[in-house]
C-alpha cells in the first residue's frame, strides 16, 4: 500500500505520436533520483514514475519539464494514494467535443465571427460568462431549433479518447457527469453518445419551433459547475480526493480547483496555469493513465 507521502509522475504522449522511448524514460528516472520506480502503462505512450516520500510536487514537475524540453509529453504529478477516481465531471465545448456549439449555431445566421469573439473573451476570463452568454443567445433569435440536429450530425466531432475515458471509468464504478455552460439541446445527445450518466447545462427558450433569443435563468456557469461537483460528491459520500474534473475555460476554474484532480485540457493559458494538471499534447485517455490504468485496461468503444 502506498505511503501517504508517495508521489507519482505520469508521463503521457499522444497515442498518434508515441515518443515516450525507453531512453527518455531512463533519463527521467535518472533526473529524479535512483529511488524512482518506473512502471510502463502503454509502450511508447505512457509511464508512471513512483517517487517514495518525495517532498515537492512542484519540484518534480519542474525537473521533468526541464528534462523533456519541447518533447510532446504531458506530465501529471500527484499523490499516489487515492489517484483512482470515483466521480468525473467534464466540460463539453472544446473539451469533450472539438467545437463551441454556440459558435456553430451563430454560423447559421452569419454571425460566427462576432459570436466567436465573445466566446473567446469569456473563456479567457476577460468578460463574465453569464452576460456574455445572454448577449450571444440574443443574436440567435429566430433560428429554427431543427438546425441543432443537423449541426450535431455534420459539425460536431467527439474529442479523441473521450468515449474510452468515460466508458472505462464507468466500468470501474465511477459516476460521470457532463456539465456545460452550453445548452441541453446539445448536451443531451452528446452525453448519450459518449456514455455519461447524466448531463447538466442551460435551457434555451423556444417559441414556435424557433429560438426566442433568451436562456432560462439562472444560468449554469462557473459557480453552478462547482455546486454540481459538491452536490454529487456529497450524494455519493465521496472524499475530495475521489473526484476529477476536466475543462478548458475560465468558467471551469472553480470546478477544477475543487476536484481532487482538476485537469486543464488543451486550455486557455490562464486556465492551464491555475489547474492541478494540464494536458497539452495527449488525447482524453491521458486522464486514464493519470489514474494508473494501463492501455489493456481501456474499454474499447
Amino acid at each position: 500500500m502506498p505511503a501517504s507521502s508517495d508521489l507519482v509522475a505520469t508521463l503521457v504522449a499522444n497515442p498518434q505520436q508515441p515518443v515516450l522511448t525507453e531512453a527518455l524514460l531512463a533519463a527521467a528516472v535518472k533526473a529524479l533520483g535512483q529511488e524512482t520506480e518506473p512502471v510502463v502503462l502503454a509502450s511508447g505512450i505512457a509511464a508512471d514514475l513512483i517517487l517514495p516520500a518525495h517532498p515537492s510536487r512542484t519540484g518534480v514537475e519542474a525537473a521533468l519539464r526541464d528534462l523533456l524540453g519541447d518533447a510532446p509529453v504531458d506530465i501529471i504529478v500527484q499523490p499516489l494514494e487515492g489517484r483512482r477516481k470515483h466521480l468525473f465531471l467534464a466540460d463539453m465545448d472544446s473539451t469533450m467535443i472539438g467545437q463551441e456549439c454556440i459558435d456553430e449555431l451563430a454560423d447559421y445566421v452569419g454571425l460566427k465571427a462576432e459570436v466567436s469573439e465573445i466566446t473567446e473573451r469569456a473563456m479567457r476570463g476577460e468578460i463574465a460568462f453569464e452576460p456574455a452568454l445572454r448577449e450571444r443567445v440574443a443574436l440567435l433569435k429566430g433560428l429554427p431549433v431543427a438546425v441543432v440536429d443537423e449541426i450535431i450530425a455534420s459539425r460536431i466531432s467527439l474529442t479523441p479518447g473521450g468515449s474510452t475515458l468515460v466508458q472505462t471509468m464507468r466500468a470501474n464504478g465511477a459516476y460521470t457527469c457532463l456539465v456545460s455552460g452550453g445548452f441541453t439541446l446539445f448536451t443531451g445527445p452528446i452525453a448519450h453518445k459518449i456514455g455519461f450518466h447524466e448531463h447538466r447545462s442551460n435551457h434555451l427558450i423556444v417559441d414556435g419551433g424557433k429560438l426566442a433569443g433568451m436562456v432560462e435563468e439562472p444560468i449554469l456557469g462557473r459557480e453552478a459547475k462547482l455546486a454540481t461537483l459538491i452536490e454529487l460528491r456529497t450524494r455519493f459520500g465521496l472524499s475530495h480526493q475521489d473526484t476529477m474534473a476536466v475543462g478548458d475555460g475560465a468558467n471551469d476554474l472553480s470546478m477544477l480547483g475543487e476536484a481532487g484532480l482538476g485537469v486543464a485540457y488543451h486550455a486557455k493559458p490562464a486556465v492551464a496555469a491555475a489547474a492541478h494538471a494540464r494536458v497539452d499534447h495527449g488525447d482524453l485517455t491521458t486522464l486514464l493513465y493519470a489514474q494508473g490504468y494501463r492501455g489493456e485496461d481501456f474499454l474499447a468503444t
